[in-house]
């Protein structure tokens, strides 16, 4: 499964660690940044990673900034992004069984670096159930 990361300076410590931690799991992984402590803007690196997303060029995302909001909003811009902000075990499991999410939000300075490792394995192994969930799921999207 090929991954996307990125988020924002807030957020960089933990994609460095889960970017390694991923691929000694197995998955393939794209670094859209950044790469320093240095403050940026996450929209350069959100966009970029979405729109990768959107392209098909990576199958999930995981974006990682201070709030976890700021890369979910922007994430979430792109009609083929369902972003969720998740900090606890439950809502990482729910954004992929019942609302297909394809991008995980991670809050950097709200939960541990352990915490955000055991979200992005949860987000990235549990499927979408369809079912009943997909009638909602189609409607997110605007035309």
């Amino acid at each position: 499964m090929r991954i996307a990361i990125g988020g924002d300076h807030a957020g960089v410590g933990y994609k460095e660690q889960l970017h390694q931690h991923l691929l000694e799991l197995g998955y393939t992984v794209q670094d859209f940044g950044p790469v320093t402590t240095a403050s940026v803007d996450y929209p350069d690196y959100v966009h970029p990673l979405s729109k990768a997303l959107e392209a098909g060029e990576v199958d999930l995302g995981i974006v990682i900034c201070g709030s976890g909001n700021g890369v979910a909003i922007t994430a979430n811009k792109h009609q083929g992004i369902r972003a969720a902000l998740c900090w606890n075990e439950e809502l990482a499991a729910l954004a992929r069984q019942h609302n297909d999410a394809n991008v995980l939000a991670l809050p950097a300075r709200f939960i541990s670096y352990e915490l955000a490792e055991r979200l992005a394995e949860i987000f990235l192994t549990t499927p979408f159930e369809g079912g009943r969930h997909q009638s909602r799921v189609n409607k997110i999207a605007c035309s």
